[in-house]
């Protein structure tokens, strides 16, 4: 499974969701979009959104943290 997160530092729902990855011993691959501009343009180019938490999971985009959908997709 192929998971990434873009996030910032202050981002309270970024936290949250890595939280809950951290919880459930799923591996990530974490962005910092607030210090990494091209991790920046890739987040936009995938969701259209230059809002965050955006979690990919092997390459379905979710926009905030939405518990339901992370969890069809990591325990699909």
């Amino acid at each position: 499974m192929n998971v990434k997160i873009y996030s910032t530092p202050t981002c309270p729902y970024c936290i949250q969701a890595k939280k809950y990855l951290d919880g459930k011993n799923v591996q990530y691959e974490e962005f910092d979009v607030s210090k990494d501009r091209d991790a920046a343009m890739e987040m936009i180019n995938k969701s259209g959104q230059r809002g965050v938490p955006v979690i990919d999971v092997n390459g379905e985009i979710i926009v905030g943290f939405d518990k339901a959908r992370l969890d069809s997709l990591i325990s699909g």
